[in-house]
C-alpha cells in the first residue's frame, strides 16, 4: 500500500509541471467516478460539497472523521490520484493529514484562514505547514492563500501580502500555492513569475478561460464547490418543476442509469 501511495503521489506531483492540471472537484463517490470518466488526470475534493452533502456548513463544519471517511469512499472509487481538502486541519493539522493519507489521499489543499473569518499570522502558518510536511516527504501540499477571497488588508497591500506569504510556505516545504478569490490576470501573472512554486487558480462563470490561466501562468485550474452547486441547481430546479407543472423537463440529459451504476 504504501508503494502504490507513493507512486501516485509522484505522478501527481508531475501533473504540476507542465501544461495545466484542471481539477473538476469532486464531493462523493460518485461525482468523482464522474470526473474520472470525463477525462480528469486526478481528482479534487471540495470541502464545502462535502459538507452540503452530510448535512453540514461548509467552515469547519465537517468533523475530522466525516471529512476522512469521504476521502475514504472516493479514492476507492477511482484509480487517479486524490488530493483532499481538509480547510484548515481540524484542530489538529497533523492528525488531519496522517488520517487522509491512510484513506487514500496523496495530496492536500491546507487553507490560511481561521474558522473565525481571519487569517493565520505567517510565522504560525508556516509553522503549521512544517508541521503537515514532518507527516509526509511524498504528500503534495497546496498551500490555500486567502487574503483576496477575505478582503484581508488594504487593497494595495494584498499582492505584497500573498507575496510574502507565498515565500514563506515555499520554505516551509509548500508544493503549490492556491491564491483563491483573485482573477486578475495581471497580478495572477506576477505571482506565477515570483514564486517558485506552481501556482492554483480558482475558475468561476466569467472568469478568464483556461488557456487564458494557462498563458498567464497558472498550473493547476479547480472550481471549488461549483460542479456541486449546479448539481444541486437541477436538484432544485426540477423539483420545483415537478411540483408546479408536473412535468420533468429539468430531469432530461441526466447520466444514464447503466452507466452510473457501471461504474461502482
Amino acid at each position: 500500500m504504501r508503494r502504490e501511495v507513493n507512486e501516485k503521489a509522484t505522478t501527481f506531483r508531475a501533473l504540476h509541471e507542465n501544461g495545466l492540471l484542471i481539477l473538476p472537484n469532486a464531493w462523493d463517490a460518485a461525482s468523482a467516478a464522474l470526473v474520472e470518466r470525463a477525462g480528469a488526470k486526478a481528482i479534487a475534493t471540495t470541502s464545502a460539497g462535502v459538507a452540503w452533502s452530510l448535512g453540514r456548513p461548509d467552515g469547519h463544519g465537517l468533523s475530522r472523521d466525516e471529512m476522512v471517511q469521504a476521502v475514504a469512499r472516493i479514492a476507492a472509487a477511482v484509480d487517479v490520484p486524490v488530493t483532499a481538502d481538509v480547510e484548515g486541519g481540524y484542530d489538529d493539522l497533523a492528525a488531519t493529514v496522517g488520517e487522509v493519507i491512510e484513506a487514500g489521499a496523496v495530496g492536500v489543499n491546507i487553507e490560511d484562514s481561521k474558522g473565525d473569518g481571519t487569517l493565520f499570522e505567517i510565522a504560525e502558518q508556516t509553522q503549521r505547514l512544517r508541521e503537515a510536511r514532518a507527516v509526509s516527504a511524498d504528500l503534495v501540499i497546496n498551500a490555500r492563500i486567502d487574503v483576496y477571497l477575505l478582503g484581508a488588508g488594504a487593497p494595495e497591500g494584498r499582492l505584497d501580502e500573498v507575496l510574502a506569504r507565498a515565500a514563506a510556505y515555499a520554505e516551509a516545504g509548500a508544493d503549490c500555492l492556491y491564491v483563491i478569490g483573485l482573477s486578475d490576470l495581471e497580478a495572477i501573472s506576477q505571482i506565477a513569475r515570483t514564486s517558485t512554486l506552481p501556482l492554483n487558480a480558482l475558475a468561476f462563470p466569467g472568469s478568464p478561460t483556461a488557456a487564458e490561466f494557462e498563458k498567464a501562468g497558472v498550473r493547476r485550474l479547480s472550481v471549488g464547490p461549483l460542479v456541486a452547486q449546479a448539481a444541486y441547481a437541477v436538484a432544485q430546479r426540477a423539483a420545483a418543476e415537478l411540483l408546479v407543472e408536473g412535468t420533468c423537463t429539468e430531469l432530461a440529459g441526466g447520466v444514464d442509469y447503466g452507466t452510473l451504476n457501471a461504474l461502482f
